[in-house]
């Protein structure tokens, strides 16, 4: 079949060129349509569900929002895990899904069940992921505006403006003050004048309202008749009347104030309001944050004189730094490869004939990609810069093959042009098939590896099978167009001649010593053993942003102010490094459930200047280093850094913002918090171990009131009356809004500030003319900070980074140490676990270990299929072992340690080392066809087959050079998957030029004495 498409399109060239040239440009406008993103979307298939319950502790919410809200939750299609998270009057929910299951539909019907159960109205949180945060801001002011002018002027200008961008799914607002009508009532003059606290709330709704009439007709006229009592300020809700000769001036003050805060924001040492841009699940990344900035300059010119929107994080800076890293390594690679084949052909037409499938290919693998909704990101992009070498590698053997037979023939001619071409079609495309097959293992990786390495995967599939269909349709047809004379003979080639001269007296020796040979060749792969298995391993090197965040946690209870004030002076701090382009830090949550960050946790974008504008010899561990030496002089708080991106992926996918989670199981809190830290002090004894930090979600200090239900009895008293002092007296209530234009301003009632500020007065508060402390016991507890949980069980972590050493051996380590100091004194119901980049480390070694192998026995069965026999095949397949030889010298060379992307690497290398042994053989059997001395054939088959291999080996090599030797953003993930396919390819080279002739024979040898024929 390959043979009569070859045929055709050789007789239609014309047709076929003209089809080649409309799918090119197909291929261009999906290249330039595609949606664009730094990396793949990492995050887990999730959903989250949020509950605010305003002033409840978080015994409160769990006990009545979060556990029953999580099991009534279970049991959905398709769950993977429920995690529930209460804090101070809020609770967050994050139920995790498999890839591809629609979660939503399924989470929204649920709720709709529970609808009035709870004491709290859940809701859905946005479709976002862990990437959704794409641009954050804050308001710049050089006028007199107060946080509470910048913050209404967030909520009610920039915000709306902003949520109408296409592909934004919220506006998160932080930091500043939300105004709020605050009435502040003086008990003493409520009990003289007999006025209550559900008299002032039902008071003021009542006095806050409007109606409607219908209409009158006059005069075949309609009027619409209303009747508007809204409150209109502060003056209005002085003169709401209470009872009779009594208004509510008479017994409060109303003043404007700001409502109550768990957020904060500061650039530079000064407080700001600003906004996180969340966007969509799904969208074009580049293509949102471009719409955004905009709108940001449409919107510019309408703000208050001196305000500017100022970004502090821009997700588009790494997409551009990483997209210009990959455009800068493809065209260097496409450079080099025209390089080579014009040093090793020498015939400028043939040189158009290998060349042109490259560019076309990769643009007929963007409109498969567009197809697929797969982003034009780091990791595709890579897919097709390590597939380049191989994509023209199918033309290089036609071609080659093509040039050699004319260079024989007296005439070339079509016939001989076409016999040449069919003569390498179907090894070319089945070596091309067998490429794809050896990448399956890519395609079986799951979890977080696999939403990494599919792009990649398909983006390569895509582009090798182009290749291959261009290989049989494209070249044949470009050969016959442009095959002309005179054909150079291969020893007329000055490196050839070279390369010939080299190779004849090395590949005599291998005929004649073979056993040594293949003594030296496993030799050298058992020295490659030894020395990489001390290179250690770790999840996946990671993608530097630019950007650093960090994020110190404070020992629970600690105030608002206080954390504030220590941000400011981490931002200043942080802002006096010369490598700092600007430090924001946000404390607390922003009004988005994707933020579930407690009052004592600060994270602090770090936006760095590129790397050429630091100081001489810096990097960033130095620049790590230098921080947190000069941060430690904070007392309670662990420090940590890591990356935006990398924190909140990590973050979302395993409940933990660093590489390694411990996690204990239990339902004793108390005992869970204990362990913690006893872990906590094992883990900081391990080298190689920073930030590490027990959650600490015990030791908040709590004022608890408990109403004595004898005294309560004796007074004719009842408990909500009592609470309902504490809820609305202490904390406030809500008793409507007041509309300012665009705005809605809430009305809040509650007692003074100086009653319910002093602790030592709150004893005094009267109930129904009774003091508080005399049916009430006050007192003052500890409680929990915030609870966690997961499946149902209560949840403590350590979290902990890993730096100077690879994560697989101090996971060893961490583990051995537990297992010797912590387990044998575990509490009974405790139980321990392991998550972060550990745990997708150790899910995609399992995965590996089944699917490699199973793949290397299918490629193994095809190819006894192909030669009938056992010991050619095996032969073929030894091309695998030794290429890993190289590969493992040069990662062993560079101190690589293994990870998933390196192990990618080497499944890219199979599948080339295979093809080039494939075509290996077919030379060698064309040579031994023709009778003759065995020994004499195989090195005339081998000379045949050292130009094509080794254009292959240097056009590989050469496509790969611009990846191992960039230092730009995306380098770093590049350059782990590269070395093993160069290093390999090298070792390639070295075996299917002198050990694979050396097995060959043997091959032959035996067939012979099996079929009874004497050996030559």
């Amino acid at each position: 079949m390959i043979a009569r498409i070859i045929t055709w399109s050789m007789r239609n060239r014309l047709l076929v060129v003209c089809a080649t040239l409309l799918l090119s440009a197909f291929g261009f406008r999906a290249m330039l349509t595609m949606p664009v993103d730094a990396i793949p979307d990492l995050s887990e298939n999730q959903v989250i569900v949020y509950a605010d319950w305003p002033g409840r502790s978080p015994q409160e919410i769990e006990t009545q929002l979060t556990q029953p809200l999580s099991l009534s939750l279970q049991g959905l299609a398709g769950m993977k895990t429920v995690r529930g998270t209460s804090m101070f009057g809020f609770s967050l929910i994050q139920l995790i899904f498999e890839d591809g299951v629609k979660a939503r539909p399924q989470v929204l019907e649920r709720l709709n069940a529970l609808r009035g159960k709870l004491p709290a109205e859940p809701m859905l949180g946005p479709d976002a992921s862990g990437l959704g945060w794409v641009y954050q801001y804050f308001i710049a002011t050089s006028g007199p505006h107060d946080l509470g002018e910048l913050r209404t002027l967030q909520d009610t200008v920039i915000r709306p403006q902003l949520a109408s961008v296409a592909g934004v799914a919220e506006i998160a607002s932080v930091g500043g003050f939300v105004k709020q009508y605050q009435i502040e009532v003086d008990s003493a003059k409520m009990r003289s004048l007999g006025v209550t606290l559900q008299m002032v709330l039902e008071a003021v709704e009542g006095s806050n309202t409007s109606v409607g009439g219908k209409t009158i007709e006059e005069n075949g006229m309609e009027f619409v008749v209303r009747g508007t009592g809204l409150l209109r300020g502060a003056a209005d809700i002085e003169k709401i009347v209470l009872k009779d000769n009594v208004l509510l001036k008479d017994i409060a003050r109303v003043e404007v104030g700001g409502d109550f805060r768990r957020g904060v924001l500061d650039a530079g040492g000064h407080e700001v309001v600003g906004g996180i841009v969340v966007m969509r699940s799904g969208e074009n990344a580049r293509a949102v944050i471009d719409a955004v900035k905009a709108k940001i300059a449409q919107l510019q010119p309408s703000l208050p004189e001196g305000v500017v929107i100022a970004p502090f994080y821009d997700r588009s800076t790494l997409i551009e730094r990483s997209l210009g890293t990959l455009r800068n390594a493809l065209t260097e690679q496409i450079i080099l490869v025209i390089l080579a084949h014009i040093l090793f052909l020498w015939h400028f037409r043939s040189i158009l004939i290998v060349t042109l499938p490259l560019p076309i290919s990769i643009l007929v693998s963007f409109i498969a990609m567009k197809e697929f909704g797969i982003t034009a990101n780091i990791m595709s992009l890579c897919g097709i810069a390590i597939a380049i070498g191989v994509l023209v590698d199918g033309a290089i053997v036609m071609t080659e093959n093509v040039i050699r037979r004319c260079s024989e023939a007296e005439k070339p001619d079509f016939s001989i042009i076409l016999t040449a071409a069919k003569q390498v079609g179907r090894p070319i495309f089945f070596a091309m098939a067998i490429i794809l097959l050896a990448f399956v293992p890519v395609f079986a990786l799951t979890g977080q590896e696999g939403r990494f390495f599919h792009p990649l995967a398909f983006a390569k599939t895509f582009a090798m099978l182009s290749a291959a269909v261009l290989s049989i349709t494209l070249v044949p047809a470009l050969c016959a167009v442009l095959m002309r004379g005179p054909f150079p003979a291969e020893d007329r080639n000055h490196l050839m001649r070279v390369l010939l001269r080299l190779y004849d007296p090395v590949l005599d020796f291998a005929l004649k010593h073979t056993r040594l040979v293949l003594v030296l060749a496993g030799a050298v792969l058992a020295t490659s053993l030894m020395l990489v298995r001390n290179v250690g391993s770790q999840f996946m090197p990671p993608l530097n942003e630019g950007s650093l965040l960090f994020m110190p946690t404070f020992v629970p209870g600690t105030s608002l102010t206080e954390v504030k004030r220590v941000m400011a002076w981490q931002d200043q701090v942080f802002a006096s490094f010369p490598e700092v382009q600007i430090a924001v830090g946000k404390l607390g949550r922003a009004d988005t459930a994707t933020d579930p960050a407690p009052i004592e946790m600060i994270e602090t974008t770090i936006t760095l200047k590129s790397e050429h504008e630091w100081r001489d010899g810096m990097t960033r561990d130095k620049l790590i280093a230098e921080m947190t030496e000069r941060l430690k002089q904070v007392p309670g708080s662990i420090p940590g850094f890591i990356q935006p991106i990398e924190g909140r992926v990590l973050m979302l996918a395993t409940g933990i913002r660093a590489q390694l989670g411990i996690k204990l199981f239990g339902d004793d809190l108390d005992a869970l918090q204990k362990w913690a830290f006893e872990i906590e002090k094992v883990v900081r004894t391990v080298p190689g171990a920073t930030g590490v930090a027990a959650s600490r979600l015990q030791g908040r200090p709590h004022i608890q009131i408990e109403p004595d239900r004898d005294a309560l009895a004796q007074r004719g008293l009842r408990v909500d009356e009592v609470l309902d002092v504490i809820e609305t007296g202490l904390g406030g209530k809500e008793a409507g809004v007041i509309i300012e234009g665009r705005a809605r301003v809430p009305i809040q009632v509650r007692l003074q500030r100086s009653e319910r500020e002093d602790i030592e007065r709150l004893r005094d508060l009267m109930v129904k003319n009774v003091p508080l402390g005399q049916i009430a016991t006050i007192q003052r507890v500890e409680g929990p900070n915030e609870i966690t949980s997961e499946d149902g069980q209560l949840r403590v972590a350590v979290q902990t980074n890993v730096q100077g050493r690879d994560l697989a051996s101090f996971v060893e380590e961490v583990q051995s140490r537990i297992t010797t100091d912590i387990t044998p004194r575990l509490s009974r119901g405790i139980t321990i676990g392991y998550s972060g980049d550990y745990e997708h480390q150790q899910h995609a070694q399992r995965t590996l270990l089944f699917i490699v192998p199973c793949v290397l026995l299918i490629i193994f069965l095809l190819l006894h299929h192909i030669y009938r026999s056992a010991a050619e095949a095996a032969h073929v397949l030894l091309a695998v072992p030794f290429a890993l030889s190289g590969g493992f010298l040069l990662q062993w060379a560079l101190d690589i340690p293994f990870s998933v992307a390196v192990w990618v690497g080497y499944i890219a290398l199979f599948g080339t080392a295979i093809q080039t042994a494939i075509v290996m053989v077919v030379y060698l059997e064309e040579s031994v066809a023709r009778g003759g001395d065995l020994i004499q054939a195989i090195k005339d088959g081998a000379r045949l087959r050292l130009r094509p291999k080794v254009m292959t080996v240097a056009t590989i090599i050469a496509s790969l050079l611009p990846v191992l030797w960039s230092t730009q953003t995306g380098a770093e993930v590049m350059k782990p998957i590269a070395v093993p396919v160069i290093g390999g390819m090298v070792s390639s080279l070295v075996h299917i030029l002198i050990v694979t002739p050396v097995c060959f024979m043997w091959a032959r040898k035996l067939r012979r004495t099996e079929d009874g024929a004497p050996m030559v």
